[in-house]
């Protein structure tokens, strides 16, 4: 889609790209740039393959640029236009699932890569962390697929290793010579040893282990043995960005600007945003700006409209946080508007209004015509209040006068009425007269004011002489000052002031006029009037998945003026901000509030509305929780009934919601009525329950609902009614499985059996032992409507036997029977003899026991002791045959003989001994002691160390150094030139452990040469030399 200035999308045509752009608006030519995949500006790749054009016209203003591709097919084969990030050729296609947000550090994101196609890259750096992509990519690629085999290296690092960062990680290799060193290097310098790295050689291995990785540790490290090297890349991976400051719900007007802020836990770190599912990205940045300043990371929406309410995400690869944006249209509130104004001459007259935004401005009209400020006429705007005021009123200022804001399709209008009281003289005496009739008033009216604004009277008044003024409330005289409520005389009228109007104030006040020729009183009522108190605390009725019900009461005091309506607010419980839900006053106590998260925990509070204004917010409900009912339960059965009781088994709801499950009612009506009946007070957290003292025969229906916070679920409800009666059943014996086979217990333990059964009425149960009715000395029986308890407390050899259990209900019945096997530990073995003597054997023959514990002789364990010690050490243990070979005794020693029966319990409680012993003879051995062949370690002589060419100074001792092997050991001569010089005094030749050093005293230019050493034994001889340079030390150029 076309986005920002581009009025055409780019058109390929043969080898020509072509985009334009609108530059009207510009004030210079704009820059653009062509881009190959998402990096690679195709800028630097001009040459012979590709060619930037530009076209700019400055009268019109169309901006186009051309990208031209000559040589297509040769030049996408080459390297030099491929796109760097594109592996789609080097990795192995697999296909994968999608990648989840991941947390764990065990996870391989080099392996994750390694496999994924390259469309996936961006979402799997988002997903674990990665925030230098690009180079992680690049590193990728120079990896090599195969490696050759290495003749140093046994086991080479692995290609890649992944570490958080500030853990540690140990790199390990295996070389071939365990004595060899290695070196280490970090993008390709030498790392020394320190606190942070550490060496260490085990064996073969060599290992490196770097503590508190750091960002500056994701490198490629190299193992380096003489010639040959391995090299790995090691990823130090970022802990999960958590976000630590959540976004807040707002409520807007439309035009507005928002700002949606949050704050994660890693400064730098990538997020993204999301409107109603759908992420927000780069190319519609002319809609929303994305500002990132450290840790907090704002959303920015300059003007908004009505399309952009919503809920809002930002997301991390370690949480996500969400609010709500409501976009409201602007409404202009009138909090005051104006009114008529009746002035006498050369008094002040004042229109003032109010209104809810303090940013509207408006003008002022006279009769239709536009009124402008002069010497007389003051316009003035301060905050939400707008005022026309007019000095010295005139005749001519009467007229109709009209307020109109800036923007809105209505107006506000009052009329101001010029007061010319004329006085004709008499010459005799007038009675006192007031004329109230004169300001449009009469003795009934009542005049309202707003508490807190000035109330400011101006009666006229007449009369011959000048009356007297006396003004009342109550009985309390009214007296001219300076207080808050006071009044004032002047000729022809008298003025009655409230400044600062207040509640105590209303009342009916008197005012009476009076001189010689009589007097006249009128009565004025004056209504204060107010913004109304706060509602109490509203109650949440209900709440629903997204929704809730609130109720409120009205205020105690409505102001004096009836409630227009009220205005709701809400917020989430650990936020700070209001969130007003309606604009318009709300006429009724009972709200449905909508929108809201499921889970997230709320608080509401009301404002009351009059014609005054609003008042101050109520206290805050209670929180509560936007959860929806679970879904019904399912699996709703009958599992047992009987003449006086059901028992019902049902499975939980599929959808528990938000909220958890506070448990379940049972309800039953009968057939034909809608009276639903609790089975019990309350709710079971189980999921099944017996409802007891029903009537036998009735007809019953059942429902079962699941309760949560936000109260019931849908009933389910069985589908036909159920008969309160008991049935008919079949005994039948459920037998265990482990006791169809033969229960074996050792003397001594008790024995614990249930065995579960079936039948109604109750069936009538049975024990016997081998025919015979059980004992019960013998064994315990507990019976139930369901099962039978069989219990032995200490086992005996004579509770072995088979046990029947039989169930009958009248003539029809079912049987089991149990077979009991007791068992103890085995008497010793009969007649042990020793059969036979020979060398160092010993044979012994023995029979078996005659008690063999009631079960099967499984071995036998025979022992031995030298009469000297009388220490018995096993010689065969769980022997299976009665008779066996004693080997290995030792000649010279006395032996007897012991033999203990096994079986499933142990080993008998007493051995069986031979009567006699066995006497071990002495006899005569030759030892021959074996030969072995002499190895021959000889070996000819061999230089291990060369000598080495030298270049010296003459007058300084020199020496001259190799190293040789050879067994026997060699004879060594040395030469120079081929002469022996073995005899010279100039020359003394040194040997030790095979190191050879010849020594050359002061040397002068004739020493210099080809020296030689030769070592010569039986096996052989070998020969190294060396060239000698003697210099002539330099001399001073002075001398």
């Amino acid at each position: 889609d076309l986005t920002g200035l581009f009025t055409e999308k780019p058109q390929c045509e043969n080898i020509t790209f072509v985009a334009k752009v609108n530059a009207e608006s510009l004030l210079k030519k704009p820059s653009v740039k062509w881009f190959k995949g998402k990096w690679m500006d195709l800028a630097s790749k001009s040459g012979k393959h590709l060619q930037l054009k530009e076209t700019y016209d400055r009268n019109t203003k169309p901006y186009a640029t051309l990208l031209m591709l000559f040589d297509v097919c040769s030049s996408t084969d080459g390297k030099d236009d491929s796109g760097e990030l594109d592996f789609s050729a080097l990795l192995k296609k697999r296909s994968i699932k999608p990648a989840h947000m991941n947390t764990d550090p065990d996870v391989d994101v080099w392996n994750i890569l390694s496999h994924a196609p390259p469309s996936e890259y961006e979402k799997i750096a988002f997903q674990h962390g990665i925030t230098d992509l690009r180079g992680m990519l690049k590193r990728l690629k120079k990896m090599k697929k195969e490696e050759k085999k290495s003749e140093a290296f046994l086991k080479k690092l692995d290609p890649a290793y992944q570490v958080l960062k500030g853990h540690k990680i140990k790199l390990g290799v295996e070389v071939a010579n365990e004595d060899v060193e290695v070196k280490w290097f970090k993008n390709g310098q030498e790392i020394q040893k320190s606190g942070r790295y550490i060496f260490e050689s085990v064996g073969n291995m060599r290992y490196l282990t770097i503590n508190h990785c750091s960002l500056a540790d994701d490198a490629a490290y190299t193992c380096v043995i003489g010639e040959e090297k391995c090299t790995t890349e090691l990823f130090v991976k970022e802990p999960p960005v958590t976000i630590v400051k959540n976004l807040e719900d707002q409520m807007v007007m439309k035009g507005e600007r928002v700002e949606l802020e949050c704050e994660v836990s890693e400064e730098g770190a990538n997020v993204k945003w999301e409107k109603d599912g759908v992420e927000l990205t780069r190319d519609e940045s002319l809609k929303y700006r994305f500002k990132k300043d450290g840790c907090k990371h704002v959303l920015i929406i300059n003007e908004a409209t009505k399309e952009d309410g919503g809920h809002y995400k930002v997301k991390t690869n370690g949480g996500e946080s969400v609010a709500e944006l409501l976009v409201q249209e602007k409404e202009l509130e009138i909090y005051q508007s104006i009114a008529d104004l009746t002035v006498k001459a050369k008094d002040q007259a004042v229109f003032k209004c109010e209104v809810s935004d303090e940013n509207v401005k408006g003008t002022w009209y006279k009769n239709g015509v536009e009124v402008k400020p002069n010497a007389r006429t003051n316009i003035s705007h301060i905050g939400r209040i707008h005022k026309l005021t007019i000095d010295e009123v005139k005749p001519e200022d009467e007229g109709d006068y009209t307020f109109v804001p800036d923007g809105y399709a209505f107006n506000l209008s009052a009329k101001l009425n010029f007061l010319e009281v004329k006085i004709d003289f008499v010459p005799r005496q007038d009675p006192p007269k007031i004329h109230l009739d004169c300001m449009g008033r009469t003795s009934d009216s009542t005049i309202i004011v707003v508490a807190g604004n000035k109330l400011r009277l101006d009666v006229p008044i007449t009369g011959d002489p000048a009356p007297t003024v006396i003004w009342t409330k109550g009985e309390k005289v009214i007296t001219e000052g300076d207080g808050r409520v006071h009044v004032e005389s002047t000729k022809g009228h008298c003025i009655f002031t409230i400044e600062g109007a207040e509640r105590q104030d209303e009342g009916i006040y008197s005012v009476v006029v009076r001189n010689p020729a009589g007097e006249d009183t009128a009565d004025i009522s004056v209504k204060v009037v107010d913004v109304p108190d706060p509602p109490q605390a509203p109650k949440i009725l209900s709440v629903g998945e997204d929704s809730c019900i609130v109720q409120w009461e009205p205020p105690l005091f409505n102001g004096g003026d009836p409630i227009i309506g009220y205005v709701v607010e809400r917020k989430k419980l650990r936020s700070y901000r209001w969130m007003r839900l309606n604009f318009d006053p709300y006429p009724e106590t009972t709200f449905e509030a909508k929108r809201m998260i499921e889970g997230m925990p709320y608080e509401m509070r009301v404002y009351a509305v009059n014609s005054i204004g609003m008042s101050h917010h109520s206290p805050a409900s209670q929180p509560f929780v936007p959860v929806a009912p679970t879904s019904e339960p399912i699996g709703l059965h009958v599992e047992d009934i009987s003449d006086t009781s059901i028992t019902l088994k049902w499975r939980a709801p599929e959808r528990i919601g938000a909220a958890k499950l506070e448990g379940y009612g049972v309800e039953y009506c009968k057939e034909g009525t809608d009276e639903w009946i609790p089975a019990i007070q309350g709710l079971t957290e189980r999921p099944s329950m017996t409802i007891k003292n029903l009537t036998t025969g009735d007809k019953l229906l059942f429902r079962v609902r699941a309760y949560n916070m936000a109260g019931p679920s849908s009933p389910a409800v069985l589908a036909q009614p159920v008969t309160i009666r008991e049935i008919m059943q079949r005994p039948k014996i459920w037998l265990p499985r482990n006791l169809r086979q033969t229960l074996i217990k050792k003397v001594g333990e008790n024995v614990n059996v249930l065995i579960p059964f079936q039948g109604k009425p109750r069936p009538k149960v049975t024990w016997s032992k081998d025919g015979q009715p059980l004992d019960p000395s013998i064994a315990s029986v507990r019976n139930s409507d369901f099962d039978s308890i069989f219990f032995i407390r200490k086992t005996e050899r004579k509770h072995s036997g088979q046990y029947d259990l039989k169930v009958q209900i009248e003539n029809v019945e079912d049987t089991a029977k149990i077979t009991l096997q007791i068992v103890d530990l085995p008497g010793p073995p009969e007649a042990l003899k020793i059969a036979d003597v020979w060398g160092f054997n010993v044979a012994l023959e023995w029979k078996q026991p005659k008690d063999n514990g009631n079960c099967e002789i499984t071995g036998y364990t025979v022992q031995k002791a030298d009469k000297k010690t009388m220490e018995w050490f096993t010689v065969h243990d769980h022997y299976r045959r009665t008779h066996c070979v004693v080997s290995d005794l030792i000649m010279g020693n006395e032996y007897i003989f012991r033999v203990f029966s096994i079986n499933l319990v142990g080993l008998s409680p007493e051995p069986l001994t031979t009567k006699d012993s066995v006497f071990i003879q002495k006899s005569g051995i030759d030892y021959k002691s074996p030969t072995y062949r002499e190895h021959d370690f000889s070996e000819a002589p061999k230089f291990t160390h060369p000598l080495v060419n030298r270049s010296i100074i003459a007058g300084y001792n020199a020496t001259l150094s190799c190293a040789v092997r050879g067994i026997p050991k060699p004879k060594v001569t040395w030469y120079k030139n081929k002469m022996d010089i073995s005899n010279e005094a100039k020359y003394r030749m040194l040997s030790k452990q095979g190191i050879l050093t010849l020594e050359i005293r002061k040397p002068c230019p004739f020493d210099g040469g080809v020296y030689m050493c030769k070592a010569v034994n039986d096996k052989g001889e070998d020969v190294v030399e060396c060239k000698l340079e003697v210099r002539q030390e330099k001399k001073e150029a002075s001398k």
